[in-house]
C-alpha cells in the first residue's frame, strides 16, 4: 500500500491528505490528467521562461498566468533521505522513506523532495536510481454541477530502479 488511508476498511474524506483533481476544483488539475498518462510535469512560463516546481498557476518571477507543461526527467539519484519506522502517520505503513533526489544537469528542476513508495527498511542508499511512478489513491464522490460523479485521482512519488524485494527477470 502506498498511502491509503483505511480505518477500519473505511476510507477518513475528513483527513484526506490528496488533492481533488479535477478542473472545477483545482487550478493546477493538468498536472493530474499529466500525471494519469504517466507524464511528470511542471509550469514554465510562457513570457520569461521561469520553470517552477511544484506547478503554478502563475509565475512567481513575473506574475504571468502565461504558464505551459513541460516534462521533467523520470529517474533520478537519491542525494540522501530519511526512514520514518516510528510514529508514522495513519493510513501509511512503515518505512515511510522520503529523499531529495537529483534530476540530473539536464532537467529544468534539480532536485526536488519526494516520497520513496515501495522501498523496504535499510535498503535505499545515497546515490540510488530512481524512477517516477504512479499509484492510485481513494476515489471520491463530489457534487459537480448537481451531479455526483465519482472522482478517480492518482498521486507519484518514485521507487528503486534495482529493488531488493524484486526478482529480475531472466
Amino acid at each position: 500500500m502506498e498511502g491509503i488511508p483505511i480505518l477500519e476498511g473505511k476510507y477518513p474524506v475528513t483527513m484526506d491528505i490528496w488533492p481533488i483533481e479535477i478542473k472545477e476544483f483545482n487550478r493546477i488539475y493538468p498536472f493530474y490528467e499529466n500525471l494519469k498518462a504517466g507524464r511528470f510535469t511542471t509550469t514554465k512560463c510562457k513570457k520569461c521562461g521561469h520553470v517552477a516546481y511544484p506547478p503554478r498557476v502563475i509565475c512567481p518571477e513575473c506574475y504571468s498566468d502565461e504558464l505551459e507543461y513541460i516534462d521533467l526527467p523520470l529517474t533520478g539519484k537519491v542525494i540522501t533521505f530519511v526512514e520514518q519506522a516510528r510514529g508514522v502517520p495513519l493510513g501509511f505503513e512503515a518505512p515511510l522513506v522520503h529523499a531529495w533526489i537529483d534530476l540530473g544537469e539536464k532537467s529544468p528542476v534539480k532536485r526536488l523532495l519526494t516520497r520513496i513508495i515501495k522501498c523496504p527498511a535499510g535498503t535505499l542508499k545515497e546515490g540510488d536510481t530512481v524512477r517516477f511512478t504512479v499509484f492510485p489513491v481513494p476515489a471520491h464522490l463530489l457534487d459537480v454541477k448537481r451531479e455526483v460523479k465519482s472522482i478517480e485521482r492518482v498521486f507519484f512519488g518514485f521507487e528503486q530502479v534495482n529493488r531488493p524485494d524484486v526478482a529480475p527477470k531472466p
